[in-house]
């Protein structure tokens, strides 16, 4: 059905509102129930797609399929625990949960009324079963934003987003306000993008929307290349709709036409769901011609992207989306002023969209009433390595990485002690225990010699090596360079060249102080962000540890090079 008004979608809320009713209040009278099942591409890897079908075929089985639905959500965030199974109204949260275990969940739980304890999470420290996702200690600092919906709705029907004020964002942009006044409203709200840069978004918009020009481009950037980072893979999988109404209120604000998702090919669950909702928008008049009936038009398309890692940085990425080489450009003019083939265009990444809606929705002084003075709002975190809730984290800017790491992740695996945390990718670097009190903004990051990144949040306890943490990184920086620049194309090669030499136990003195002046040289020299940022890793554990450099110098042959293959395990990679 079509939706050409405001009206018209608000009667649609109500409808769709009834079919999630008992995951919105959970209220105890009623009798219905909703098996909710986690269909990120971590749990789906985990046999949750057999775990959705046993639940079915049992239910049917036992005649209650008029009372129990099962829905397959987006990703919960607790990775480490999955598949994760919820039961709503009930609120009982069951995790790794096999295809064995649903039988035990139909015949206990809903038939019976019992909770299967032995698929309750059990607190590492107390030891002590938890019941419900609100008391789990990996929850209970977080504060869900983007990941609003995640885990929470069918990401493949439209219904159920707009059961959840889906849209209604847009309709309010178009039907009650100018351009203006909502890049009023986003600059108000302070948010920054969380793309790396922590530009102001609404400035950017701004920018883009006072260009004289007959064509606008937006487009939203989902090439998430950092080692160990997957927070706008899992948006996209759990919660599609809500970069593409984002994209459409962003169109409007900067007079925009056409939008494209630059997304990585190796995201097909990612890219099956976008364009799923892209066309369930479509169909419903959400996206194309005269949208609410204000005369407004707009439309997205997918472009995918060959998984450079450079094509993250937003020049590189317009000339990939025009079938170039993807390599950066010089600056200026920048893309809000000529952008795609020549015209104004907004880049912004999947999580700075994420937030647009709920902004639009509960207002500006709602969102900046979170975070700190400079660093509004909530940051979406992926904490991997040696941790032991392994997960998608969001949590308000300002809050501490020693709360992160030991309250959410649960602290360090098997009693070891921790070392170091390494934020930002390879464009960041390492975090010591001294540091643990920072609090975690745009700004804090940056005065200890790291950055906050797209958010990839990589700890590492005693057993690691830094001086191979940070060859590791080079060598990753180096292999994706797009080669247009010198140091880019030859002076990351020859910081890996020189972090080989010492590992291997053949360096002197002489070559440490060669590494330090050339990864200065490379940060002062490369055309673009990416290779600006990639001596950043190399500076940090110099600095943090240098005793680690001293010691492949002092001790080379007692000190060898641990095996690239089994480090890249170690640190750990997508859950």
């Amino acid at each position: 059905m079509q939706i050409k008004s405001l009206e018209e979608l608000n009667r649609a809320r109500q409808e769709a509102a009834e079919k999630v009713r008992i995951r919105q209040h959970r209220d105890t009278d009623l009798t219905d129930r909703n098996i909710l099942v986690c269909g990120g591409t971590g749990c789906l890897a985990s046999d949750s797609l057999k775990v959705v079908k046993n639940l079915e075929t049992i239910i049917k089985a036992r005649g209650l399929t008029d009372k129990v639905q099962v829905v397959r959500t987006g990703c919960f965030g607790f990775c480490e625990q999955g598949p994760i199974v919820k039961i709503e109204p009930d609120n009982v949260f069951y995790v790794r949960v096999g295809p064995k275990d649903a039988k035990d969940i139909v015949d206990q739980h809903l038939v019976k009324g019992n909770r299967v304890e032995r698929l309750l999470y059990e607190d590492p420290q107390k030891k002590e079963k938890v019941h419900t996702q609100e008391e789990m200690s990996f929850y209970k600092k977080q504060q869900r934003v983007a990941l609003r919906n995640c885990g929470l709705i069918d990401p493949e029907d439209i219904c159920e987003y707009i059961a959840m004020d889906g849209y209604q964002a847009l309709g309010k942009a178009l039907t009650q306000m100018s351009p203006a006044q909502v890049v009023d409203t986003v600059k108000k709200s302070g948010l920054r993008g969380r793309g790396g840069g922590g530009f102001p978004t609404g400035l950017k918009w701004e920018i883009t929307g006072r260009q004289n020009s007959r064509e606008k481009y937006i487009i939203c950037n989902a090439d998430e290349g950092d080692p160990g980072a997957f927070m706008d893979r899992s948006i996209l999988e759990g919660d599609p709709h809500s970069v593409i109404e984002a994209m459409a209120i962003g169109a409007y604000a900067i007079g925009a036409q056409k939008g494209i998702v630059y997304i990585r090919a190796e995201y097909p669950l990612a890219i099956e769901r976008l364009t799923r909702a892209l066309g369930q928008a479509r169909g419903r008049g959400l996206l194309g011609e005269d949208i609410f009936g204000t005369g407004f038009s707009f439309d997205i398309r997918l472009k995918y992207g060959a998984g450079a890692f450079v094509c993250g940085e937003e020049t590189a990425l317009i000339n990939s989306c025009e079938g170039k080489r993807g390599e950066p450009d010089y600056k200026p003019p920048y893309p809000a002023e000529e952008g795609y083939w020549g015209y104004p265009t907004c880049v912004n990444n999947v999580e700075t969209l994420a937030n647009i809606p709920v902004i639009m929705n509960r207002g500006a002084d709602w969102f900046a009433s979170m975070g700190t003075d400079k660093s509004k709002g909530t940051k979406v975190f992926a904490l991997a390595g040696k941790i032991n809730n392994v997960g998608l984290v969001e949590v308000p800017m300002g809050i501490t990485l020693r709360e992160i790491i030991f309250d959410i992740g649960g602290g360090i695996p098997r009693g070891k002690k921790f070392k170091a945390v390494q934020t930002g990718g390879p464009s960041g670097g390492v975090i010591t225990e001294e540091n643990l009190d920072t609090p975690i903004d745009y700004d804090g990051l940056l005065k200890i010699g790291t950055m906050m990144g797209s958010g990839g949040m990589i700890v590492m306890d005693e057993d690691d090596n830094m001086v191979n943490i940070a060859k590791f990184y080079l060598e990753f920086t180096m292999d994706e360079a797009c080669g247009r620049c010198g140091p880019g194309r030859i002076g990351t090669k020859r910081l890996f060249e020189m972090l080989h030499k010492i590992t291997s136990g053949n360096a002197t003195m002489a070559d440490l102080d060669a590494l330090k002046q050339l990864a200065h040289i490379v940060k002062d020299s490369a055309l673009c962000g990416l290779c600006q940022t990639a001596p950043n890793p190399v500076v940090s554990t110099m600095k943090y540890f240098w005793n680690e450099y001293l010691e492949f110098i002092k001790d080379g042959d007692k000190s060898q090079e641990k095996d690239r293959y089994v480090l890249k395990n170690k640190i750990g990679m997508q859950p």
